[in-house]
């Protein structure tokens, strides 16, 4: 794609950004009928002709006048065809002023309240489809916003916000849209992402206060109940008055807010609209028929006191406010009553916030296919594997500290116990009894947690030999540099994206481990036919001298297939006390682990080594993964 248009269909107003995929270094506005931010209206004339944006609102021949369609598109089938109507208007008007030219390579991204599901977003899309765009993809507006806060060096956000729990707070005109994203990846919330509450409940409410105050009051309401197109222009006419005084309310203090209508219908009528002090502030804080009696002040704080309570995990350290209404002052300190450790921020420009977000969505998504692409090609080379068996023998070397001590203290001395105790009626019963214990020990958390520090530490130096390779994809995508860092992410809490330490072995290589301990443990304790084991310390003489004189009259081989084979009485075995059994295995120690490293040099092994260098390869392949789709999270919907 060579340009990436982002719009913003809003219900009151919109916004089209468009971003070349080489050469621009922020999304341009686009001016469509003339103006950057567009009303989101159309009028059907007497000639059927379509007039789009303000126009649409004032023209006096206009037979039908749609305003505020896109907040009932989920409950009113009739939305759907004024979006479709609008959205055609907008297209001819990018088409006629040249912003749009047949058959380029370019895509449209357009945005959605965070809080419609899949099938709702399904549907949106095929409207801008049925129309003619050119290829759609539907966004959260709420993200798109985040993204644009990501990209704006005004604001200086960056990609830090991967890391922190940020919540957006998107106040447009028909709903206030909230976002919870922690460590790059929004988070459902239990108010489905948005809730009613927008600027259009304050452009009624001021309507319907001139409407109280005119002396025209019944015959206006009985020409709003017939015409809508009158109804939607002189609501069109306080939502420019509101903005108008919430913009410089200190100028307001000492002047007039005020517009007089003209309504023409069966006879002329006349409205005026005021704003002031006193109404602002009943507006914010009195009750809106709208909202059942509520305030817009009380229903904005209660949503954000609900989102507080049902967020999971840490409270927001950002706060973004965007949305045209973002722009009221005193919203950011609702906003700290609730959220008082948030750093709270608002853009320069709020009410192009999202559609710059969504052109920027654009170009990182096309972007970060190429990023994924060679992402995906380093996972496929032998790279990977081959960095990780040059480092296989350290791993094991690893895995064999950690454990032979453990091991010989959960697994071991319970099976010598049991031999002492009666238990075990025969030395040759230990190899079988020695298996069960090791592998069930093996297979424990425990144990998995004592290859967690080893495993981790041993990481550390295949993921920097790593990052030779993964550092220059970043370079050349412009991607962070700490995106793509294994080591970064081996140690950040916040993202449950690492190389899984106690995941590293599979039990087939304890399965190899526990031959080998068997092997040596059996070899060294009962070596010489249980002559070890039973002829410890000074009790252990007598029993010696009774071996020997066995030995004379049954000869070596005989005598220890016997022993092994015996059921040695349990006084003669309680004669061995437990301490020369522990003191055996503390002596042997480091003979096991000896045995165990020549053991690793065997052709066996080396088959084992192979695929454990490929079954870790893939768990780090499978990191390499996640954190690209981390550095790409803004795009999922």
């Amino acid at each position: 794609m060579e340009r990436f248009f982002g719009f913003d269909l809003g219900d009151a107003e919109s916004a089209i950004s468009v971003l070349r995929k080489a050469g621009d270094k922020t999304p341009r506005v686009l001016q469509v009928c003339g103006v950057r931010s567009m009303v989101t209206a159309y009028a059907r004339l007497v000639t059927q002709e379509v007039l789009i944006g303000e126009n649409a609102c004032y023209h006096p021949d206009a037979v039908e006048r749609k305003l505020r369609f896109k907040s009932r598109f989920l409950t009113q089938a009739q939305s759907e065809k004024d979006i479709q109507t609008f959205a055609a208007g907008v297209l001819g008007e990018l088409y006629g002023d040249g912003n749009l030219v047949q058959g380029e390579d370019c895509a449209f991204y357009i945005g959605c309240p965070a809080g419609w599901d899949k099938t709702a977003r399904e549907r949106y899309r095929r409207i801008f489809e049925t129309v003619g765009y050119p290829p759609v993809r539907i966004l959260s507006e709420s993200r798109a916003a985040l993204v644009s806060a990501c990209q704006s060096r005004h604001l200086q956000v960056g990609y830090d916000i991967l890391s922190h729990p940020v919540l957006v707070v998107d106040l447009g005109s028909s709903t206030t849209d909230f976002a919870y994203i922690m460590g790059g990846k929004e988070v459902e919330l239990r108010t489905a992402g948005e809730v009613y509450l927008g600027g259009g409940l304050m452009d009624e409410a001021l309507l319907e206060k001139a409407i109280d105050a005119s002396p025209d009051a019944q015959a206006i309401r009985e020409v709003f109940a017939l015409s809508e197109s009158w109804r939607t222009y002189s609501e069109f006419a306080a939502r420019r008055l509101k903005e108008r005084y919430f913009s410089d309310e200190a100028y307001w203090k000492d002047n007039d807010c005020i517009q007089t209508l003209r309504i023409m219908y069966d006879r002329p009528l006349r409205l005026t609209l005021q704003m002031n002090a006193k109404l602002a502030e009943q507006i914010l804080y009195g009750p809106i028929k709208g909202l059942d009696g509520k305030s817009f002040y009380q229903v904005f704080m209660d949503s954000l006191n609900e989102i507080r309570q049902n967020i999971a995990g840490s409270q927001p350290e950002l706060l973004f406010l965007t949305g045209g209404v973002s722009r009221l002052p005193v919203l950011a300190d609702w906003c700290r009553v609730v959220f008082p450790d948030a750093v709270i921020i608002t853009g320069t420009e709020p009410e192009f916030s999202v559609s710059q977000g969504l052109a920027w969505c654009g170009r990182v998504d096309e972007d970060m296919k190429e990023f994924a692409r060679e992402v995906e090609a380093l996972r496929d080379s032998p790279k990977v594997e081959q960095i990780v068996a040059s480092h296989i023998q350290e791993l094991y070397k690893a895995a064999v500290d950690a454990l032979t001590d453990p091991i010989m203290e959960h697994a071991v001395m319970p099976v010598i116990d049991r031999w002492r105790e009666g238990k075990l009626e025969r030395l040759s019963q230990i190899d079988k009894a020695l298996e069960e214990e090791i592998t069930a020990y093996l297979r424990t958390e425990e144990a998995r947690k004592l290859l967690t520090k080893p495993v981790a530490a041993w990481l550390k130096p295949v993921c920097y030999e790593l990052e030779e390779y993964t550092v220059p994809i970043c370079v050349r995508h412009n991607v962070p540099y700490r995106a793509l860092s294994l080591n970064s992410y081996l140690s950040m809490s916040e993202l449950d994206i690492r190389v899984d330490a106690k995941n590293v072995f599979a039990f087939e290589e304890f399965t190899w481990m526990i031959d080998t301990v068997i092997t040596v443990i059996v070899g060294l304790l009962c070596g010489g036919g249980g002559v070890a084991i039973i002829a410890q310390g000074l009790p252990g003489i007598i029993a010696g001298a009774v071996i020997s004189v066995m030995v004379l009259f049954m000869g070596k081989d005989k005598m220890q297939n016997f022993l092994l084979d015996v059921n040695i009485p349990l006084r003669l075995r309680k004669l061995v006390p437990r301490s020369a059994f522990v003191s055996r295995l503390g002596r042997v120690k480091d003979e096991v682990k000896r045995n165990f490293y020549e053991s690793l040099k065997t052709e066996k092994n080396e088959a084992i080594s192979g695929r454990m260098a490929e079954e870790i390869s893939a768990q780090i392949d499978d990191c390499l993964i996640r954190m690209a789709k981390v550095v790409e999270i803004p795009l999922t919907t």
